[in-house]
């Protein structure tokens, strides 16, 4: 991946620059129009946007939204660890794929639930990259059911992956980001947290509880340089909500439901998360910025 200037003004800079800020430049804006556009930005504001020298973690990198903010923290620069659990072949295709774009990456496979693996994960990326810059805490589980049908194992494992795993990441993470006194870290709620969710209480309580962490780590980290924010996706379609967003009928009904018409594709969440990573972010700490179309003024 190209640094600075050859960064800044290339074609793939561009391309995530509308992705962070679509609406920065006015839309629609054609590619050639953006290019254009951007090249006119100060070299201030060009360095404000790179995250060239950053080196980011993400975790629940290799699908969905984490997948989505690997490629695009990547394309602005970043050096990208992509912590996953499961799935091999999809980490190694995301790793593939940010290579080919001419971006640096590589996949580390940790169970986050426990404080063993999410030191790992860190030592792991100080020996790869030796430093980190950027936390974004993305690893979630979505599966619900009525309050007296929910299994010890089953409200154990979404409060363990949504909520623990996020505590984990950030209790290996700060220690390195105060030494530097400076840091992001972006995690990833709902607006379940926000206003509950029947049939999902205990998805509920752990992306509420993840609000109430963003929050008291604000807080706690702002004297250090560290900015600690959230963001709340609504609908997103992903493997994670395929079964429940159903056929296109279904899809049809909930994208109506939504003031903004439609369901967020996984790019939609990136840009703002990778926004918040960015020195343009610099003053912002302990918001919980909502990005579901407008669902949340639906009550």
């Amino acid at each position: 991946m190209a640094s600075g200037v050859g960064l800044a003004t290339g074609p793939a800079f561009a391309s995530a620059v509308q992705s962070v800020c679509p609406r920065l430049f006015g839309l629609p804006l054609s590619g050639g129009r953006l290019i254009s556009r951007v090249a006119k930005l100060t070299m201030m504001d060009v360095q404000e946007l790179s995250l060239a020298g950053r080196v980011a973690v993400v975790t629940g990198g290799s699908k969905g939204i984490g997948r989505a903010t690997v490629q695009l923290l990547a394309r602005l620069g970043a050096k990208v660890v992509i912590n996953y659990s499961k799935d091999d072949a999809a980490a190694a295709e995301v790793v593939a794929v940010v290579s080919a774009a001419g971006g640096e990456a590589f996949s580390f496979k940790a169970n986050i639930a426990t404080v063993d693996e999410a030191e790992r994960l860190l030592k792991a990326t100080l020996e790869r990259f030796k430093g980190v810059d950027i936390i974004v805490c993305n690893a979630g589980i979505w599966e619900g059911a009525a309050v007296e049908e929910i299994s010890e194992a089953l409200w154990d494992a979404t409060m363990d992956i949504n909520l623990k795993g996020a505590w984990t990441v950030c209790r290996a993470a700060v220690p390195i980001l105060k030494k530097q006194r400076s840091g992001k870290i972006i995690l990833v709620t709902s607006t379940a947290g926000q206003r509950g969710e029947a049939g999902y209480s205990n998805y509920a309580a752990s992306k509420g509880g993840v609000i109430a962490f963003t929050k008291s780590l604000a807080s706690e980290l702002a004297e250090w340089g560290i900015n600690v924010n959230a963001v709340a996706p609504g609908w997103v379609d992903t493997d994670m909500t395929e079964k429940a967003l159903g056929d296109l009928e279904q899809r049809k009904v909930i994208a109506a439901a939504i003031p903004i018409g439609a369901i967020a594709r996984p790019e939609d969440v990136a840009g703002p998360i990778a926004f918040l990573c960015t020195a343009w972010a610099s003053h912002i700490t302990g918001e919980i910025l909502n990005v579901n179309g407008g669902a949340v003024l639906c009550g």
